[in-house]
């Protein structure tokens, strides 16, 4: 008797074993497969967004008479596609059309914008689980959903998923994740928006109102409207493209220029993160939405990577400033009454080399000549990059 019960006992562990390990496999493959299709969507559609690139400035004229080669115009397609700031063809070729096209390219292919894509994927693939069992969650269970009931204890770890829980439900948990989905990706929406378009706003009024600058884009020919909306969309996608041949060397001088492009190498880049969990603070403090609160608690659970928790942003922007001030000191130890410092005072001398230590980092931007600064900066350059 005593056997056949061991025996029974035996075979109860290996199914429920088996059953385990079932479902984990299951799990897994869903995730790897999830993956491995996100990356062949990002995969096609930066290849059709470069391709239309490619297309729309064989089919426009450049500013000069002269005939592009195919080979160049469509690498400086992908390179503005996949923000990978080279070109082979110097910038002030490209008629003021095709500088727009590159503007539009940069915007679609900006970090900020392609994970954007990914919410809406993610938010399709819900809404169709919601619409199979389409039963809406009472108030209670959202506040269950949300960890508003005390008696609930969080656990200690990042993220509590309340979602776990026996009394929720699978629907009413797809549904709360949709609706948190939607809400995100209006935030990251009106970020993209807002953040560029204060940025060109006030570019826009800079170049208009200082008589240096605008003396720069008259003779090159440049239209300030263009070179604004350019330079802020390429600094934000951390693309570092600039409508003029030497990039940002010819505005050295004005620094106030160079002030208000550099906060969008940040926020379009290493400081998304926390900006973004600042902005979600701020929304559910206006709004009181609930689905603020959630998205707040359950960072990782939402699945959204640049949606970090406090304690990963407070050590992501420490990271962030401690290596740019490591950068900057050294900079300026080594380069401070060297040639490419030359004609520039104490002011502008601290306002171009910051703006410079933060591009070599994120955006690729450059206000000094790169072959005129010593080997020990470019090493530290490519070792912070």
């Amino acid at each position: 008797m005593g056997v056949l019960l061991f025996v029974l006992e035996l075979n109860t562990m290996m199914k429920s074993t088996l059953s385990y390990f079932s479902r984990s496999l299951r799990f897994l493959a869903g995730l790897i497969a999830f993956h491995f299709h996100s990356f062949f969507i990002q995969l096609c559609y930066l290849m059709i967004l470069s391709l239309v690139g490619y297309l729309g400035l064989k089919v426009s004229k450049p500013r000069n008479p002269v005939r592009l080669n195919d080979l160049d115009l469509f690498y400086t397609s992908v390179s503005a596609s996949t923000a990978s700031s080279m070109v082979a063809v110097e910038m002030e070729v490209f008629s003021n059309s095709q500088l727009i096209l590159f503007t539009l390219l940069m915007f679609l292919g900006g970090e900020v914008f392609t994970s954007m894509l990914d919410l809406l994927f993610a938010g399709y693939n819900l809404q169709n689980k919601v619409s199979i069992n389409p039963f809406p969650p009472t108030n209670h269970a959202n506040q269950i959903e949300l960890g508003l009931v005390l008696s609930i204890p969080h656990s200690d770890s990042e993220n509590h998923n309340p979602c776990d829980s026996n009394i929720i439900n699978v629907a009413s948990c797809d549904r709360l994740k949709y609706n948190c989905l939607s809400y995100l990706t209006y935030a990251v929406l009106g970020y993209l928006v807002m953040v560029q378009f204060v940025g060109f706003s006030f570019v826009s009024l800079y170049m208009t109102l200082v008589p240096s600058a605008r003396q720069v884009l008259k003779n090159k020919g440049i239209k300030i409207v263009t070179f604004s909306l350019f330079t802020v969309v390429s600094t934000f996608a951390s693309c570092g493209f600039v409508p003029t041949n030497e990039n940002m060397i010819v505005f050295k001088k004005n620094s106030g220029l160079l002030l208000l492009i550099l906060p969008h190498v940040f926020l379009g880049n290493a400081l998304y993160p926390p900006c973004l969990r600042l902005l979600i603070m701020v929304l559910k403090k206006v709004t009181k939405k609930e689905e603020f609160s959630y998205l707040l608690k359950n960072s990782v659970d939402v699945g959204y990577e640049h949606l970090l928790s406090d304690l990963r942003c407070c050590f992501l922007v420490a990271t962030v400033l401690g290596f740019n001030l490591i950068q900057f000191v050294m900079l300026c130890s080594l380069e401070w009454k060297t040639k490419i410092m030359e004609g520039l005072n104490v002011y502008e001398k601290v306002v171009a080399s910051l703006f410079q230590v933060t591009n070599a980092r994120h955006a690729g931007e450059s206000v000094f000549d790169l072959s005129s600064i010593s080997s020990a900066i470019l090493v530290l350059f490519v070792v912070m990059m």
